[in-house]
């Protein structure tokens, strides 16, 4: 690097090849093992030479690991690979989640040598994924901080096991935000403290040197991005895919059934960038879909090819909360708000959803639907099929006890057994002022969803909760409005939802035209 630490790599070369096309890969998580089979094996098997580099201050390399700064030491390492006697004139990125994100900070200056790119469950800014509605993201931060701070130990091998276990041990002590880090990993963590310390700011230059969202349209090389539904960080990808369309570009984007860490998209990822390489580097397009948009459908178990997401030729419709806690798309009648209370010392419990590193396949909720913090607004028995298929918003009239509270809202899938399946969720955080309240107190709140690809069948039902928590993977809104590396004390507050003709309170679902 310019600075004179030396980062280490591994090239693999296909037989006989000569200068064949490159695939540079930069990872904080080794070089060896898996991912040498799943990245340098499977695409120099295909013709490719590939380098698989470890990033700063890991496996081998020197200086000291600057998480998610790896613009610099990127766009030296292409420097350094266009000098090398083997290098054949073009190249490609490729990874998923953190590799991915470094990708997309050397990509718009990468030159025109780079061809293709191939991103997985990773998008150009992670900042609103850890502070997801404004609500910190306890639960992903805090594992992954301590994956990466066990990765060059003695458990290095099996951290992806022990890191999970040790947030749980950790969020569960009772002990303020800002010491979890020490209880899970044994000591105070460079990257989580920072994310702590610059939540309430992202201009912070911490932040601005992570956000790569600005330059995405300006990159040239062709791009494939492969999604999951329940993954963390499914809504940016999608913004990037918007931000090359309104750029002028043709991305391909794949969305499956699948979490962070579901090791099922592996395959399907590889296989994508594959064709997508030949096709970039090779000139061989033959193993490309015609559909630029692919995507699974929940609840009906299939993949359907689409031209562009959101998908076209769907139609925005309100399902509204009714008294006596319906839902149905005829608008609310009168009707006096409905009332819960979330207790910050027995937080709402995460009923499933989008996690980093555990299994975010949906689950039964009845049980935190029968929670006293939990309302449920369940729609009649559908007549017919419904493919819900696109972005998703709930947009809510409340009123709080205190200024500090944090909205949840899951949809799910209620089957004719009443087993309630989450679909999708998010969270927005109240703070004084934002959004503004009337002279009645009542804020109107929007609540941006995850969005779906999914079939509320014939037969069954469709169900939104709100409450105020989904603890651990959200850290406890304390209503004092404390610092939150710091807070200690913490207030009940009282919230109403209200769903009358002058607060129309909602979910907002783009429906499949048929």
């Amino acid at each position: 690097m310019p600075d004179g630490v030396v980062l280490l790599a591994d090239r693999y070369v296909p037989v006989g090849a000569g200068r064949a096309p490159a695939v540079l890969v930069r990872s904080p998580y080794g070089r060896r093992g898996m991912f040498g089979l799943a990245y340098g094996r499977a695409f120099a098997r295909h013709g490719f030479q590939v380098i698989l580099q470890s990033c700063r201050g890991g496996f081998g390399s020197g200086g000291v690991a600057a998480p998610l700064d790896e613009q610099d030491d990127g766009l030296a390492t292409i420097e350094w690979m266009r000098a090398q006697p083997w290098y054949g004139g073009s190249f490609a990125l490729h990874g998923p989640s953190y590799l991915g994100h470094a990708h997309w900070g050397i990509a718009p200056y990468a030159g025109p040598d780079l061809k293709a790119m191939a991103t997985q469950v990773t998008a150009s800014q992670l900042r609103d994924a850890a502070y997801v509605g404004g609500s910190f993201a306890l639960e992903a931060t805090l594992s992954w901080s301590t994956l990466t701070a066990m990765m060059n130990g003695p458990l290095s091998g099996a951290a992806v096991f022990f890191a999970p276990r040790r947030t749980r041990r950790a969020v569960t002590s009772g002990r303020p935000v800002g010491e979890f880090d020490v209880l899970a990993a044994g000591r105070r963590l460079p990257f989580y403290q920072e994310v702590l310390t610059h939540h309430a700011d992202p201009d912070a230059p911490f932040w601005k040197k992570r956000d790569h969202s600005g330059t995405v349209g300006e990159v040239d090389a062709a791009v494939t991005m492969t999604g999951g539904w329940y993954d963390v960080f499914l809504p940016w990808q999608l913004r990037d895919y918007a931000a090359l369309r309104k750029a002028g570009r043709r991305p391909h984007l794949t969305i499956g059934p699948w979490h962070h860490a579901d090791v099922r998209h592996g395959k399907l990822a590889t296989l994508d960038a594959l064709a997508w390489f030949r096709a970039h580097l090779l000139g061989d397009p033959s193993d490309l879909r015609e559909s630029p948009v692919r995507v699974y459908v929940t609840g009906v178990g299939e993949w359907r090819d689409y031209d562009d997401w959101p998908v076209p030729g769907t139609r925005e419709r309100r399902w509204h909360l009714h008294a006596g806690h319906g839902l149905g798309l005829d608008g609310p009648g009168e009707s006096a708000p409905d009332r819960f209370r979330f207790d910050p010392a027995d937080p709402t419990p995460f009923a499933g959803g989008p996690t980093l590193l555990g299994n975010s396949a949906p689950r039964d909720n009845r049980r935190v639907e029968r929670r006293a913090d939990v309302l449920v607004y369940t729609s009649p028995v559908l007549h017919d099929d419904l493919d819900a298929i696109g972005p998703v918003t709930a947009d809510l009239y409340v009123r709080t006890s205190t200024e500090h509270a944090d909205l949840v809202v899951r949809v799910c899938d209620v089957h004719p057994d009443g087993t309630s399946l989450n679909v999708c969720e998010g969270v927005r955080r109240l703070a004084p002022g934002a959004p503004a309240a009337g002279e009645d107190g009542v804020r109107r709140a929007e609540v941006e969803l995850w969005p779906i690809a999914h079939r509320f069948r014939r037969g069954h039902r469709m169900r939104v909760q709100v409450a105020g928590g989904a603890y651990p993977r959200l850290a406890r809104n304390l209503g004092t409005g404390e610092p939150l590396a710091t807070g200690s004390t913490s207030v009940p507050v009282d919230q109403e939802i209200f769903h009358d003709p002058v607060h129309p309170s909602a979910l907002v679902l783009r429906h499949l035209e048929s």
